[in-house]
């Protein structure tokens, strides 16, 4: 995630609903595994009902133990391997009910890695088998590279493993392409995930990281294309041919990625939108301010209101003075950034335990904004979470970042993310006027 430089002087790291069709089951269909003997000789069968085996890592999926015997105390485990080869589990302990049932999205667990009903809780409540589950993050490998992680469904009692289950969590569906950008062959560089070619048009989305440098999350590019929405994570300094600072960097080198993905056979040229995270909130929202005929929408994740001083992240006094941004030649130093000019929506995610810079504030004043139109611009707010609350739901993450706290908890960051992630997806999908 982000982690904004104070002007002058602070700076620091930042530290998809077509699943395989064909694959999704319903609740009863084929979903059950062999139990232990001794189950089988007493007649009974625990059962793992999912409504999906396969579907794509931000959907949530309905998971259902069926077969115990009533008012048993029953553990259920999940267990998935990160792309470091590093072993992650979650673990729920239920009381069955007089059916003989546990519903993750129903039941409170009496013990485990999360607290209160929540059908998604064993996914994102993983923790690592070595270090600070506070300070380690799950990265299940680039979108363009792992398609999927697994993850292994255990149910257990009395000391007997009694069903077990594996679930798909996809990043790309069926006929999603990818293409990496160059600068010296495509102006920008970036990686574009395409969906399938069938389809009608939907709103075309620029992903913009933060100060972290490098490509925006191309797993979220990924999950977008897999909706239809042609997706660019967009690097703008940190990376080849870009240059290695946060320090003036031209708005006009935006419009050229967000032109080249507009131009794309599956993108609707009339919706645009671009997500910016933390300092990339910054470049989100100008953008939409200052190139409203190109861009429709804006996301700004864990936003200031304000235009940041550049950022050296080898230096964290190199960028005192100096501006982040440019426009047309010149410095773009704007307090607050204005928000009038935007053709459509800008949806602010704050947050009220940002440790990096005070973004449930920020979130909240651009919510009262008003657009082009005199319609009112949006705000989500999460007063618990922290600054790694952004982007897709149910992926294990930390709360520290470049061993600096980011603020809130793993529970708080999960609801917002699980939350905010469904209402930008409803923005996207949202027809242009």
């Amino acid at each position: 995630m982000s982690r904004p430089g104070r002007r002058g002087s602070r700076g620091g790291r930042e530290a998809l609903r077509a699943a395989s069709a064909g694959l999704a089951l319903l609740l009863a269909a084929g979903c059950t595994q062999d139990s232990g003997p001794d189950d089988r000789r007493r007649g009974r069968a625990a059962t793992v009902e999912l409504d999906q085996l396969v579907a794509l890592a931000d959907e949530p999926v309905h998971i259902r133990i069926s077969g115990l015997t009533a008012g048993t105390k029953t553990t259920v485990t999940t267990h998935a391997t990160d792309h470091r080869g590093m072993a992650w589990s979650g673990r729920a302990v239920f009381t069955a009910d007089a059916d003989g049932t546990v519903d993750l999205a129903r039941d409170t667990p009496r013990a485990g890695t999360y607290r209160g009903a929540d059908g998604m809780g064993l996914l994102w409540s993983m923790k690592p088998a070595e270090g600070d589950p506070d300070a380690t993050w799950f990265i299940p490998g680039a979108a363009r590279t792992t398609a999927a992680y697994r993850v292994r469904l255990t149910v257990a009692s009395g000391g007997r493993t009694l069903a077990e289950r594996d679930l798909t969590r996809t990043w790309t569906s069926a006929g999603v392409r990818h293409k990496n950008l160059t600068v010296s062959t495509d102006k920008v560089r970036g990686s574009l995930f395409l969906p399938p070619a069938h389809g009608p048009r939907q709103a075309p989305v620029l992903l913009l990281g933060g100060s972290e440098g490098g490509l925006a999350d191309e797993r979220a590019a990924a999950l977008l294309a897999s909706r239809g929405h042609p997706a660019l994570s967009l690097c703008y300094f940190g990376c080849r041919g870009r240059p290695e600072n946060l320090d003036g960097i031209p708005l006009e080198y935006f419009a050229t990625a967000a032109q080249l993905l507009r131009d794309q056979p599956q993108a609707d040229p009339r919706r645009l939108a671009v997500l910016g995270v933390s300092r990339g909130s910054e470049a989100a929202q100008t953008m939409a301010q200052y190139y409203p005929g190109l861009v429709h929408d804006a996301v700004a994740y864990l936003p200031s209101r304000d235009t940041w001083d550049a950022y050296h992240p080898g230096c964290l006094s190199c960028g005192q003075g100096r501006a982040a941004w440019s426009h047309h030649g010149k410095d773009l130093r704007l307090a607050p950034i204005p928000l009038d000019r935007v053709r459509g929506t800008v949806l602010a995610v704050g947050s009220g335990d940002d440790r990096l810079w005070p973004s449930l504030a920020a979130a909240r004043s651009i919510g009262q904004q008003r657009n082009a139109a005199g319609r009112k611009h949006q705000a989500l707010l999460y007063p618990k979470a922290g600054h790694a609350a952004a982007f897709y739901p149910y992926l294990p993450s930390a709360v520290q970042g470049g061993g600096r706290p980011l603020g809130g908890t793993r529970a708080a960051d999960a609801h917002a993310k699980a939350d905010s992630w469904p209402q930008v997806l409803r923005l996207l999908e949202r027809t242009a006027p």
